[in-house]
Formats: C-alpha cells, structure tokens, sequence
C-alpha cells in the first residue's frame, strides 16, 4: 500500500486552536475565502519539513504550539535505514512526525516519539512531501534548478553524486598543489624561518619529559642564593665551635662543672651524661655546616651556565609553547615543513599524478552523467509537451536543451536550458523570457506531472500553483490534478471551482469569531455543502451559480 498523509493535527498555530484533519488518498481540493487561513496548513506542513520557526507562530494567549503529522503505508519502510541511522526505531507501517514551538523559543521535534534533530526531520520530511507554491515558479527560471529537474527524471541522483565525490577530490588536490607551488621567494624566506626554528630548538638538546627543567631550575636556585647559603652556614658554625666564646668551648666549661657535681652526688651522672650526648650532637652540626659549605663553594661559570640554561628554557617557551613538551612538539612539525617544503618538487610531482588520476574519474563520471542527461533530456522535453497540449498549449513547443560548460562545475560538464513557445510560429524562448504568470502556472504543473511517474515521495501539495488560470483551462488543469492523484496523494490548496470540482475529496477551510477570539477550521464537505461551496466559488450561491456547482460535480462523477 503507497504511504499517504493520513492525520494532521494542529494545536494553537497562528487562528489555529485545535485541528484534526483525516485524509485519505488520490486528490485533495482545500478551498475557502481569503484569509480564512489555508495558509495554515501549508505552514503546519513547512514546521515538518523542518522550516525555521519563531514564537510568533504560536496562538496568542498559548504558551505551546504543536503540529503532528501520522503517514500509514508499507512504503513507509524504504525509510528504515534513513531512521536507523538516526538513531530511531525503524518503522512498519505507520510514522508520526512531530515539532512543537513553546513560547519561551524551545522547540522539539520527535519521529515516532523519539526525540531527534532538526536536520533529521528535514531529512525525512523531504522524501515524504515535495510542496510548491507560488513562489517555486520563480525558482523554475534558475538553470540550476532546470538541471535538478532533468536529473530527477533522469534518475541520475547516484551518478551525480559520484561526480560530485570525484570533482570535490580534485578541487581539493587543485588547491594543495596551488597553495605548495608558491613563489620561489616567498618559499625561501619560509625555509630560511623554518631552519632558524629548527636549529634553535635542536640545539638546545631538550629532553621530551619535565625533569630536566625542574632540575635545572632546582640547581639554578641555590647556585643563585649561594653566596647567602654559604655565608648563613659559616656564621652559624662560627657560632657553634670556632670563635673563642662558641657554644661548644663554653659548653665544655659547663661540661667540667658537672663533673665536679657527679663526684660529690652520683645521682648527677644522667644529667652529665645527657650534656654530653648534647655537646656531640651540636659537634655534629657544625662539622656538616662546615662540609656544606664547602659543596656550596660559589663557582660563578657554574651560575652563569645555569643562568643561561633557564633564560633559554623561557625564550623557547615564549616563541614556540607553554613548555618543553610542546616546544619539541613545534620543532618535529617545523622539521616537517621543512621537509615538504624541500621535497616539494616531488610533492608536486606526485600531486601531479594524482591530479591526472582523479581527474580521469572525474572526465568518466561527468561523461557517464552527460551520457544519461542526454537521453534524458529528449524523454523529458516529449513527456512535458504532452502534459502541455492535456493543458490547453494544443500547439505549443518545449526543449530541454543540453548544453556543453566552457569548464567542468560541481554540477557536471552540462548546463540545461528549458525552452518553450506557447504559440505556433513562434521561436522556442528560454523560460525567463516569458511574462505570462498563467503559462509559468501550467507549465509547473506539466514539469511535476512528468516528474511524478518518477517520483517515489507520496505527498504531493500545491499551494495555489494554478493562480491565472481560468475557464477551460481550469478543468485541464484539475484533470491533470486528479490524474496525478492516481500515483500520489496530491493536496491542492485553490480559488478555482474547477479544480476544486474535480478533486476525489474537498475539504473547506472557515474563519470564525467566537467570545471575542478569531478561530480557522477545517471541515470536509461533500453533497449539497460542496455544491454550495463551489458555487461560492464561482461567484454566490444563486440559482445559477448552484446549477453550474451541479454540472461541474456531475461532470467529475
């Protein structure tokens, strides 16, 4: 079963408060007078194709808008894989998208309850509606456009994307090899940096870890305060055994006083004992002082190396990174350059080759490509020219016309002009040389008719493509429409009686005030109400105006 659009709901969008609308297949006709906010629909569509969307959207006096969309079908499957990647639960037969707006400027958007992202509902969205309005008539005029439609029929999407791999490869190599193939002086000067960076990091023999810096800086301290070390050590064993009133001569004094004590009283003997383990220890003080000293004998070649060491480690640091690591780090890249550079003959002798290589895939996917536009493009042109005589241009003329490009584009070797003469005798003209808004409307809908059989995306909505249509042409123009909704599910938002005439289902969009409060709904009608409707349509609802309804729904039927 094809996939089709079969709920749309809409909550609190712009005179929307609440709307339900079920759908089925075939032709969908959605009429109603100016203003009564069919535009709604085309805009609740455009949030689940993953449009921009502003707070303003939302219903005064709500602080949430949401629109939710429910397709059915076994078609809905081919999705799967696009829904996997996404991170989301593949589907059977049933998909809901979902966007809400919320008036502090968050927005959500789910794919069968999952959250996802916007980029993700895009995605999705355009391969399940293609909606045009009239604003698509301009884009028709753009060659870029005009090559799109002819790959579309031409089903060249896997081909164009190869080309396009190919092409962004060799732009790639073109620019390498552009930006390596400098002027020889601009190269000089940066080999000569290049060289200067690397000696001046090579020579400084740094070692990849920290210790060294730290060790340095470690040694660098006390060989700088040496001087003071040396005379704060002299002074204080001065103090402990050398002047002539030191410590250890007067604690000798003290030491032979104890002794006297010991030989009157015995019980003295700990404290003399306990003097004389303090005198040894403070003995043992100023020898290491001493020896200290000694190893801090101030040697200023010594301080004046160190010096020099740690004032290199923090210009290195300042010109090349934060510390020795990423100074070393800088010098293997600059040493890389350097080599590049160097060798850059054979970098460009080798960027050459591949140049050459890439772009013979290039010159075979743009010549396969070519190959398939140009049996394309006759097809096309045919299939267009009947679409037009169905819509009224009995002798009219159309050309897709292929033309070869002066330099191959990200798009191929190929540019494509679409050519029309409305009238016969006329010369075939290029699209943008017609004025006639009406002629630019049918012609639209030929484009998307011969397009449709190659179309795989279900929903199809035209949102007034038919405006400067009217009288018989507006009943080939619906006659096309319902023909269309053989294959898909075709909404036609339209101000043609017609049109709307003809269409399998006819829904009535109605602006209404209640309680003050301006309301949009959406209605289905169908006997004497869409009689009524389409004699609206045609001008009132007179006698006459309900006889012509009549005769056009019976005509349909």
């Amino acid at each position: 079963m094809p996939a089709v659009l079969t709920l749309l709901r809409i909550k609190n969008l712009a005179l929307v408060e609440e709307l339900e609308w079920q759908m089925g297949p075939g032709f969908i006709a959605v009429t109603g007078e100016t203003g009564a906010g069919k535009s709604i629909i085309i805009g609740a569509l455009q949030l689940l194709l993953g449009e921009r969307a502003d707070k303003s959207l939302i219903r005064t006096g709500a602080d949430l808008c949401t629109v939710e969309a429910v397709f059915s079908g076994n078609d809905l499957q081919k999705l799967n894989p696009q829904l996997v990647e996404a991170g989301i639960e593949p589907c059977e037969n049933e998909l809901i998208l979902k966007r809400s707006l919320s008036s502090t400027g968050t927005n959500r958007q789910f794919i069968n309850s999952s959250p996802t992202t916007l980029s993700a509902l895009k995605n999705l969205g355009d391969d399940l509606v293609d909606l045009h309005g009239p604003h698509d008539h301009q884009s028709l005029l753009s060659p870029e456009t005009q090559l799109i439609l002819l790959d579309s029929f031409a089903r060249a999407e896997e081909r164009v994307a190869e080309y396009r791999n190919h092409y962004r490869q060799l732009q790639t190599l073109l620019a390498e090899h552009s930006a390596l193939n400098t002027a020889e002086t601009a190269r000089e000067q940066e080999l000569d940096l290049l060289r200067h960076q690397i000696n001046e990091i090579k020579s400084a023999n740094l070692v990849a870890d920290e210790e060294e810096e730290e060790e340095i800086e470690k040694r660098y301290k006390l060989t700088s305060n040496s001087k003071r070390l040396i005379e704060l050590a002299s002074a204080t064993a001065n103090k402990l055994s050398e002047a002539d009133d030191s410590v250890l001569s007067q604690l000798a004094e003290t030491q032979r006083l104890l002794r006297e004590l010991e030989k009157i009283d015995n019980s003295i003997a700990q404290f003399s004992a306990a003097h004389a383990a303090s005198v040894i220890e403070l003995s043992e003080i100023a020898r290491a002082l001493s020896a200290y000293t000694e190893k801090l004998d101030l040697d200023p070649e010594q301080l004046a190396a160190l010096e020099q060491r740690v004032s290199l480690f923090e210009t290195l640091k300042r010109k090349y990174g934060g510390s020795i690591t990423e100074v070393i780090a800088f010098g293997k890249r600059a040493a890389e350059r350097m080599q590049k550079i160097v060798g850059r003959d054979a970098e460009l002798e080798r960027l050459v080759k591949e140049i050459e290589n890439v772009r013979s895939h290039v010159n075979r996917a743009g010549e396969a490509l070519r190959r398939l536009r140009t049996k394309a493009a006759p097809k096309l042109s045919e299939n267009i020219r009947r679409n037009l005589r169905d819509l009224g241009f009995r002798q009219s003329e159309f050309e897709a016309k292929l033309g070869a490009l002066d330099e191959p584009r990200a798009s191929g070797f190929d540019a494509v002009e679409l050519l029309f003469s409305p009238n016969p005798g006329e010369p075939l003209k290029p699209l943008r040389a017609i004025a006639s808004s009406g002629e630019i409307s049918r012609l639209m809908l030929a484009i998307k008719s011969a397009l449709a059989a190659h179309d795989a995306i279900p929903l199809l909505v035209f949102d007034e493509i038919d405006t400067n249509v009217g009288g018989e042409i507006a009943h080939a123009v619906g006659a096309k429409m319902l023909t269309l909704g053989h294959d898909h599910q075709l909404i036609c938002i339209t101000h043609l009686p017609q049109v709307a005439a003809i269409a399998s289902s006819h829904f009535v969009v109605t602006k209404d005030v209640s309680r003050g409060r301006t309301f949009s709904n959406l209605r289905k009608v169908t006997g004497k109400m869409r009689q009524e409707e389409i004699a609206r349509m045609l001008g009132g609802k007179s006698e006459s105006a309900l006889k012509l309804a009549a005769s056009l729904l019976k005509h349909r039927a």
